[in-house]
């Protein structure tokens, strides 16, 4: 319990300081929307001015505006041909992933002397025989010396149950001869 109130705690102050700096980061990017258009966007002085020169100014404020709309179309519109252009890219990527598929790799036997030759190319004069170094080992026949019993099975699982056939077995497993 008391560790679960420590974490509640610090949950609620890690949540309390979060809130805090997203309030902090609002009010910082509304003063630096304010001072960027106090830069860029000089005030309006209509006081005083006559009928005539009031239409002028809304003529030419009109023009900015026309030219500034025309711009905002034009970025509109690369930017949605530009997705749709990577929307078309990624579905021909998709497509062409979809139609190969790998083909199952094949085991090759390759001599010692043709991978040294891949690797090598004409350097390479000296040739290995590899099999020539191993050990010859002659099979026993062990299969031989052991006779195959076959017989009922129950007699031998009747035999073998209780504490004298695991004897029997554990007999069976000292003797080297399996007798």
């Amino acid at each position: 319990q008391f560790t679960s109130a420590i974490s509640l705690c610090s949950q609620s102050l890690m949540l309390a300081k979060a809130k805090e700096e997203w309030d902090q980061e609002i009010v910082d990017k509304q003063a630096e929307k304010e001072r960027y258009l106090s830069e860029r966007v000089t005030p309006l002085h209509t006081s005083g001015l006559s009928l005539s020169q009031l239409q002028d100014l809304c003529r030419e404020l009109h023009e900015k505006v026309e030219i500034v709309d025309e711009e905002r179309y034009d970025i509109e519109a690369k930017c949605n041909h530009n997705t749709r252009e990577i929307k078309d890219l990624k579905i021909k990527v998709l497509d062409l992933r979809g139609k190969f598929k790998r083909p199952p790799l094949r085991r090759v036997r390759v001599s010692a002397d043709a991978m040294l030759r891949a690797l090598l190319g004409s350097k390479h004069k000296v040739s290995m025989d590899l099999r020539a170094n191993l050990k010859s080992v002659k099979k026993e026949d062990t299969e031989k010396e052991r006779p195959v019993e076959v017989g009922d099975w129950r007699k031998n699982v009747e035999a073998m149950s209780g504490m004298e056939g695991r004897k029997k077995m554990f007999d069976a497993a000292k003797s080297p001869t399996g007798q």
